[in-house]
């Protein structure tokens, strides 16, 4: 069984995460890397606390008091516009500083995103496409389900 945790990006703070849990239902975008027959529960939801990402020193300790065993960076971390600054300095610091893994992304890039970052410089120039290889791997029919 995985327990997981998803940490979103302060922007959008009041999401209720109906992508991300309909995605970890789905086993898509970066769910998809757990089998059908292991049992996922959400036992930790946060914001990263805003730019540049106070929360991330707290919110990972009190997931782990949950029985987390993965942290997810959600996908609004990626596609936001622009895409989270700080993304690699998360993934870094909270598996440095909790040792534990932590998987960028949650539901599918919306294919309404993928087109408009496609063409804009951004993703290139973060290397995003190393960093969240699962979400860039989803097929298109897929994404154009989380539009």
């Amino acid at each position: 069984m995985a327990h997981i945790g998803i940490l979103i990006c302060g922007r959008y703070s009041s999401c209720a995460g109906g992508k991300c849990l309909r995605s970890m239902k789905e086993r898509v975008g970066g769910f998809a890397q757990y089998p059908e027959e292991e049992e996922l529960t959400l036992v930790g939801y946060a914001s990263c606390g805003g730019c540049p990402g106070g929360n991330v020193e707290y919110a990972p300790l009190e997931m782990i008091k949950n029985g987390v065993s993965v942290i997810h960076l959600a996908t609004g971390l990626v596609v936001g516009y622009p895409p989270c600054p700080y993304i690699r300095q998360f993934k870094d610091y909270i598996e440095g500083a909790f040792r534990i893994p932590v998987v960028v992304g949650t539901h599918p890039i919306p294919l309404k995103y993928q087109m408009t970052h496609a063409s804009l410089p951004f993703w290139k120039d973060m290397g995003m496409a190393d960093l969240a290889g699962r979400l860039f791997a989803e097929d298109r029919q897929t994404m154009a389900l989380y539009d």
